[in-house]
């Protein structure tokens, strides 16, 4: 089946049943149809596997629908260009061109011909080609011989494909709408007839890409703009709890918003399932069950599918490899989600070649999640950016797992204690220096600060880490039995803040000088990030707006189940700016 989502046409008129007949739907023939048409008898097209489906009638007048009634294509053409300039202006260079073709039983399928006469195209069956290009340089010879006509080039290995539909002719775009999507999928037309009925829009492409072209055209029309094509890379934490949650909304996200979600791949470490998308019930276990090697160049390949309008890959890994593909991806029309901040981190040459390529293929990269979240930090403070107010300074906690612990670190348990009860939870890393040392914060101060338009790199940022310097290398064991030796050190700041009527939170800030630190610092009990609890994220925007007094996000800025709906979110938001395409 050369389109999975082909659909029945219930209602055809005799014109558009000729239409496809001629460009080759073998149902029924032209000539078959002749009397029926002169006698306006109603035909019925059934299948005789399936005797109880109503089928499709063809008759006079189509209630009118759908501007395209079908896509249809002809294989083994040979397209012929007959160029020069001795042609302009000259009466009967038509005339005998196709009348010596006519008398050598030439059949030609199609023609194009520009309108300053310079050149025309015709398109035969490939079998035809030699005798066809003989014709033509006998019946020319003269012009050929004094350069009249200074090309005659026969393209073998060609497909016609056609656009048939009697409303076409009601409704502009629709010839728009065609070549966008062959473009899109990178199809490229070698020539197109389109007659003044608009009953037919036809184009010459090659033969390789007629099945690509035919899948792409009939998802344009026939699809919702709002289907993708879904690959998911990481099924742990965040990748399967998105999983989950997209499994119970699917339904009615296609039912109520025409979003047809289809999770079509789901890529770890051990392997690989590849499907439809039709259903996500017992994913889990096609995953652990699946046979299938983890192979990524084939994963973007399937999941790059022609039949489906658009393809994006969600990372839901903190590879930093991994990235490296992204610019690929984008480069292929494959739009990206991810909560992975490694890419937006990486070298400032990178990060720029990742937006550029985005702007340039006109493809989304998304990564709302990569800041605290589900929080709408990213677009908040990218909304400021491009409003054209100046951001003067941004201080925020950016750590959900180090907000639970200092807010959780009143002095009555040891900041050992503490951590480890964290690490108990699924609240840190497996190793909790990857959390103590700020590296993540740092991390997503230069996301925040490259948002802004400032050229920050990750080594740039001045980092208080909270593991000592002697815990720093060494075995995760030893880092843990060797902790509680150093609780005197953080309880005593707690006291000196204390003192102060503080209480204490690890913040990261840019300032307005553009510097960028992360710290551990005291803030006064009147003040917003002193009344956070569990694991709240709160960034604080100071700009030219927002002066007196800071525009300020506050919410969870950790777990799985908030992180997947971001990654949710960004997903339904790429939908709503695809929905408009």
């Amino acid at each position: 089946r050369l389109v999975p989502d082909a659909v029945v046409l219930e209602d055809v008129s005799y014109q558009e049943a000729t239409e496809l007949a001629y460009f080759g739907a073998k149902v029924v023939h032209p000539s078959t149809m002749a009397p029926a048409i002169e006698n306006k008898i109603p035909i019925w097209i059934r299948n005789t596997f399936n005797p109880s489906y109503r089928g499709t009638k063809i008759q006079e007048r189509a209630p009118s629908g759908h501007p395209v009634k079908g896509f249809t294509t002809v294989e083994g053409i040979a397209l012929i260009n007959v160029e020069g300039t001795g042609m302009m202006g000259v009466p009967g260079v038509a005339n005998r061109l196709f009348g010596a073709l006519r008398e050598v039983d030439v059949s030609v399928v199609m023609i194009s011909q520009a309108s300053s006469e310079h050149s025309i195209c015709f398109a035969i069956p490939e079998a035809q080609a030699a005798l066809a290009r003989q014709t033509v340089e006998r019946a020319f010879f003269a012009e050929l011989h004094h350069n009249q006509i200074q090309m005659i080039d026969v393209t073998e290995n060609c497909s016609i494909l056609a656009a048939v539909g009697d409303n076409m002719v009601d409704h502009p775009g629709v010839a728009g709408k065609f070549f966008s999507a062959l473009g899109t999928a990178r199809v490229n037309i070698r020539a197109i007839a389109q007659g003044s009925s608009e009953r037919n829009i036809s184009t010459v492409i090659d033969c390789v890409d007629s099945r690509k072209a035919l899948r792409a055209v009939h998802a344009a029309f026939y699809l919702s703009n709002q289907t993708i094509s879904i690959g998911v890379i990481g099924a742990g934490l965040i990748g399967g709890t998105f999983l989950d949650q997209l499994r119970g909304q699917m339904e009615k996200l296609k039912k109520e918003w025409r979003i047809d979600l289809r999770v079509r791949g789901i890529l770890n470490t051990r392997g690989m399932v590849l499907s439809e998308g039709r259903s996500l019930d017992g994913w889990r276990e096609a995953l652990e069950a699946s046979q299938t090697p983890a192979d990524l160049e084939a994963f973007v390949a399937h999941i790059q599918a022609d039949h489906v309008p658009h393809a994006a890959i969600l990372d839901c890994t903190s590879s930093a490899e991994l990235t490296t593909q992204y610019p690929c991806w984008l480069e292929r029309g494959i739009h990206i989600i991810t909560p992975n901040k490694k890419a937006n981190t990486g070298s400032m040459e990178f990060y720029r070649l990742l937006q550029s390529t985005a702007r340039e293929r006109k493809r989304h990269y998304l990564y709302e999640t990569t800041v605290g979240a589900g929080l709408p930090i990213v677009n908040t403070l990218r909304d400021l950016v491009q409003t054209g107010d100046e951001v003067l300074r941004i201080e925020g906690i950016l750590s959900g797992t180090l907000s639970y612990i200092f807010n959780t670190f009143d002095g009555t348990k040891p900041f050992s204690e503490i951590v480890l009860d964290a690490r108990a939870r699924g609240f840190t890393e497996p190793d909790p220096r990857d959390d103590l040392s700020g590296t993540d914060v740092g991390r997503k101060l230069v996301i925040l600060a490259r948002e802004m338009g400032l050229a920050l790199e990750l080594a740039e940022v001045r980092i208080t880490s909270l593991v000592p310097a002697s815990l720093r290398e060494g075995t995760l064991d030893e880092f843990l039995k060797h902790l509680p030796e150093h609780d005197q050190e953080i309880a005593a700041l707690l006291e000196q803040a204390r003192g102060r009527g503080e209480v204490l939170r690890y913040v990261g800030v840019i300032d307005p000088k553009g510097e960028c630190f992360v710290e551990l610092k005291g803030y006064p009990q009147a003040h917003a990030f002193a009344g956070t609890t569990g694991s709240d994220n709160i960034v604080a925007f100071q700009t030219q707006r927002y002066h007196t007094q800071s525009l300020t996000v506050q919410g969870p800025g950790a777990g799985p189940d908030v992180t997947a709906g971001g990654v949710f979110a960004d997903l339904l938001r790429l939908a709503s700016f695809l929905g408009g395409a």
